[in-house]
């Protein structure tokens, strides 16, 4: 079965775009307030037998409550992923007009690397480019893709992560990149659930060609939880649990990948998406559900920072 991750987007800043977290988050979210949640959080997915954590630069101070909490709990068998390109720009707002800012450069990547190195060092893993789009300038950027094979050279694995209606271009043009001889990405982190799933064909393909691919937005933000189709509800009252862990199932049964992110605003919810794994769906189970690309990422765009 393909292993899950905890995905810290929702617990190292205080606002996101994930809905159901309203009761979930602490009702003040100062530093303080968070760092315990995040940590909880960590703790109820470690005991529940998760060895991977997926962070970001943009996260807020996701990176430095991980890093704490790996130090104070002396954990060596943890696998961490991060991610650079975009920056965190709220300034521990919730109202702030804008929360993250995009930039796929050689700047902001040696920058970003040197200050995720700083705070979690020999623990990451994989490096991932955050949200590649078929327009970003990284595709035509020799200084920066050389950059790239340089930190791949000294053994630090890389990967992508996708967004938009397009991701199956992209990964496909992703996973062409070459530097020096070698491929340049190991790995491939996609939005796929049970309403989006433009992107299977390519994290097929991702998966045939020997990359490792993560699944996340597994519950599309939310939505899938808090509002989830018909037949989504119907085979959770079979199976005796939440929706949220049919939708996760959903992706568990796809044949292609081998990581599933969790975004956890809380232990229990953390519980409630772990119950996937008991949870046993054809492939297709929920193919009706499937909305057009498009729609989904206008949707997805339209949620609220909160």
């Amino acid at each position: 079965m393909p292993d899950f991750a905890l995905g810290l987007a929702a617990l190292g800043r205080p606002a996101y775009i994930n809905l159901g977290r309203d009761g979930v988050l602490p009702e003040r979210r100062d530093v303080d307030a968070m760092r315990a949640q995040c940590h909880a959080v960590l703790d109820a997915a470690y005991a529940a037998g998760v060895r991977r954590v997926d962070a970001a630069r943009s996260y807020g101070r996701a990176e430095e409550f991980l890093a704490q909490w790996l130090a104070e709990r002396g954990h060596q068998d943890v696998l961490v992923s991060s991610k650079w390109g975009y920056a965190y720009v709220a300034d521990w707002r919730r109202d702030a007009a804008t929360h993250e800012v995009k930039e796929h450069s050689l700047d902001r990547f040696t920058r970003q690397w040197r200050e995720t190195e700083d705070l979690l060092g020999p623990h990451v893993g994989l490096y991932s480019v955050h949200s590649l789009t078929p327009d970003s300038p990284l595709f035509g950027d020799l200084d920066l893709l050389v950059a790239l094979g340089g930190l791949r050279d000294s053994g630090v694995r890389l990967g992508f992560s996708t967004s938009g209606p397009h991701q199956g271009d992209t990964i496909r043009r992703a996973l062409e990149l070459a530097v020096e001889g070698r491929r340049l990405f190991e790995a491939v982190q996609a939005t796929w659930n049970v309403l989006e799933t433009s992107a299977a064909p390519a994290l097929a393909f991702a998966k045939e060609s020997g990359a490792e691919v993560f699944v996340k937005e597994g519950l599309a933000n939310g939505r899938l939880a808090v509002d989830p189709p018909p037949r989504v509800r119907e085979l959770a009252r079979e199976h005796g649990v939440g929706p949220d862990a049919i939708a996760l199932a959903a992706v568990l049964a796809q044949p292609w990948v081998d990581v599933v992110l969790s975004g956890a605003a809380g232990p229990g919810q953390l519980r409630d998406n772990l119950r996937a794994r008991n949870v046993a769906l054809d492939p297709d189970a929920l193919a009706d559900c499937a909305e057009p690309a498009d729609r989904y990422w206008a949707t997805r765009a339209s949620l609220a920072w909160s």
